[in-house]
C-alpha cells in the first residue's frame, strides 16, 4: 500500500471509498499567489487574504447549515488547504463530519512552499481518508505530456462524487483548474456556489480594511445553498 510522502498516512484507491454524494461538497479555488491586494496596495495583502479565507469559511458554514457533512479537498495550496483546515476545526465540534483528501498523484506537493507543506501534513493527518487518484508512484505533471490530465482527473473525480461545489473563482481566468472544475460541475448539474475577488473588494469598499467590520459583514451573508 502506498503512503503519503508528507504525512506517511495510508492512501486509498478511489474504488475503496464509499461516498455519500447527497451529503458531499467538494471545494476548489485559486492559490494564495492569486490573491491580489485590495486597491493593489501591498499593505492590504494580509487583510485581503484574510477576507478570502473568511468568505470561504462562511460558504462552508452555509453548506453545514444545509445538512452537508462530507467535504472533499483537492489538497492544493491555497483554497483547498484553507478549507480543509477549517473543516478539521469544525470536526472538533462535530465528529460526524468527514474530510476526504483527493490527492492527484503521489508527488503532487514537491514544489509546495514550506508553510504549505506543514499545513498539508496537518490536514492529511486529520483527514478521515486520503485517496490517491493516479496510482503510479512515479507520475509527475507535464503540461503537454502523457500526464497532462493529472489535475483534471482529480478535479472531475471530486465533482463526480459530490452534489455541490464551493469555489473561490476568478471568472476572468476560466481556463484555470478552478474554472475547469466549476464548468464541469455545471455541465454535470451540480449545485455550484462561487465567490471571487470582486465580491471581496465590494465588501471592503463598504467596510474598509477594518478586520472586525469585515468579519461582521461576511458572517451576515445569507445562506445561498
Amino acid at each position: 500500500m502506498l503512503t503519503s510522502l508528507d504525512s506517511g498516512k495510508a492512501l486509498c484507491s478511489p474504488e475503496a471509498v464509499t461516498f455519500r454524494p447527497e451529503k458531499t461538497v467538494c471545494i476548489s479555488g485559486h492559490r494564495e499567489k492569486s490573491v491580489v491586494p485590495y486597491m493593489n496596495d501591498p499593505n492590504n495583502l494580509h487583510i485581503t487574504r484574510s477576507a478570502v479565507k473568511m468568505m470561504l469559511y462562511r460558504y462552508i458554514d452555509m453548506a453545514l447549515e444545509k445538512g452537508y457533512t462530507d467535504f472533499i479537498s483537492g489538497l492544493a495550496e491555497g483554497t483547498d488547504l484553507w478549507a480543509a483546515e477549517y473543516v478539521l476545526m469544525k470536526k472538533e465540534q462535530d465528529p460526524e463530519l468527514r474530510l476526504i483528501g483527493a490527492m492527484p498523484f503521489l508527488r503532487h506537493s514537491r514544489f509546495f512552499h514550506r508553510n504549505e507543506k506543514a499545513l498539508l501534513h496537518r490536514v492529511e493527518k486529520g483527514a478521515d481518508q486520503l485517496i490517491l487518484i493516479n496510482s503510479d508512484p512515479n507520475a509527475v505533471y507535464s503540461k503537454n505530456g502523457a500526464n497532462s490530465g493529472l489535475y483534471k482527473n482529480r478535479n472531475y473525480f471530486m465533482v463526480d462524487n459530490s452534489s455541490a461545489v464551493i469555489a473561490f473563482f476568478d471568472e476572468s481566468n476560466p481556463r484555470s483548474g478552478t474554472g475547469q472544475t466549476v464548468h464541469y460541475a455545471l455541465r454535470r448539474g451540480r449545485i455550484v456556489r462561487t465567490f471571487g475577488l470582486c465580491d471581496i473588494y465590494d465588501i471592503m469598499d463598504r467596510t474598509g480594511c477594518d478586520f472586525e467590520s469585515l468579519s461582521d459583514a461576511i458572517r451576515a451573508y445569507e445562506n445561498i445553498f
